[in-house]
């Protein structure tokens, strides 16, 4: 028994072929913007790649951009089909097209609903690449006279100015490191040498952030060095005051960007993926009435159109018995070709001509 079983009527499939014509260009439309948002998302990542650690973090935008491409040409397709629905005469050449096209279509929209899925699984590797790529930022911040380092600096600070964060996980990050650069440190200094010295690796740490994690908002001059020091500030206490600089860490303040980012573009690609069944539905309804309109031969009359010609049980039967058929069919072949008479045997005389043979008697 069909399922899902609609009559048409002429008039009903014209205006349906029409219509599905239609949603098809929409349809490339929405391509062009599953392309838009992989490429956006792939900018976006690529402008902050110097504090992401190398990984796969491109796989979502590659996909979203050849997904976008595959749906343009995939839908183009579907439209001038679509369009030569109308007339049955033009139906018949693509009639041995269109369940092959739909069952390809079909396999390919569940590729966006992949795409639309990996944009929130994408979460966690993009927060352990932001971990090691601010981790090695932070490390070689102060190395501004290394080639393929010095950039690192002016990088940092600027995306602690604009994401209003300050250090990995924190500003207490800057505390663990060396962030000033050896070159300019007064060595004839007795502080400076003690600092280094009562250092195990030989480092100069200070309870002190750069500038950019000061907060321009804040009523009181910036506080940058000697944070934990509460002699060494007026009227200031390190545990209950509220810091001039930002508390936040760049790993939550980019993961927060992004995640939002990545949620809009994953909803977008769920309304895709809903709209490019929904179309794909119509163009097999349309499929199905124009090929019974053909078996009954009837082109002006109505015609029977439904989404699967028996039940999901045996479509689903059937489908396997194919797949079983195929490989035993697979084996057959295989079998039957050491037998095969057709197959070329060589001669066993080893070159030898007058090889004596001896004729079976015949019977009397």
């Amino acid at each position: 028994m069909a399922v899902l079983k609609v009559k048409f009527t002429k008039t009903k499939r014209d205006k349906l072929a029409q219509i599905l014509w239609i949603l098809n260009w929409v349809s490339v439309v929405s391509g062009v913007i599953l392309f838009s948002l992989g490429l956006f998302l792939k900018i976006e990542i690529k402008k902050r790649n110097e504090v992401m650690a190398k990984g796969d973090i491109n796989s979502v935008p590659n996909m979203l951009i050849s997904v976008g491409v595959i749906a343009c040409i995939i839908n183009f397709l579907g439209g001038k089909i679509c369009y030569d629905c109308s007339d049955a005469n033009k139906f018949s050449r693509w009639k041995l097209v269109m369940l092959p096209y739909i069952v390809c279509t079909f396999c390919f929209t569940f590729s966006i609903l992949v795409g639309a899925l990996m944009c929130y699984a994408m979460r966690n590797e993009l927060e352990e690449s932001l971990y090691l790529g601010l981790r090695d930022a932070i490390k070689f911040y102060k190395d501004t006279d290394i080639p393929g380092r010095c950039f690192l600096k002016k990088t940092v600070d600027m995306l602690q100015i604009g994401f209003q964060c300050c250090g990995n996980n924190g500003f207490r990050d800057w505390f663990e490191i060396q962030w000033v650069s050896t070159r300019y440190l007064n060595m004839a200094s007795k502080e400076v040498l003690d600092r280094l010295k009562s250092n195990v690796d030989g480092k100069f740490l200070v309870d002190g952030v750069p500038f950019s994690c000061c907060n321009p908002g804040s009523p009181r001059p910036c506080i940058q060095y000697q944070l934990t020091n509460n002699s060494a500030h007026y009227n200031y206490d390190f545990l209950t005051e509220e810091l001039n600089i930002w508390v936040k860490g760049c790993r939550e303040a980019l993961l927060e960007y992004y995640t939002a980012i990545m949620r809009s573009i994953g909803i977008s690609a769920l309304l895709i993926w809903l709209f490019e069944l929904s179309v794909l539905i119509g163009v097999r309804y349309l499929q199905t009435a124009m090929k019974n309109v053909l078996l009954l031969g009837d082109l002006e009359g109505e015609s029977e159109g439904w989404l699967l010609e028996n039940s999901f049980v045996e479509t689903a039967k059937y489908n396997i018995s194919i797949i079983k058929n195929l490989g035993k069919a697979n084996q057959i072949s295989t079998v039957s070709g050491m037998n095969d008479p057709n197959i070329e045997v060589r001669n066993t005389n080893c070159g030898k001509t007058n090889v004596t043979t001896t004729s079976i008697p015949a019977a009397s």
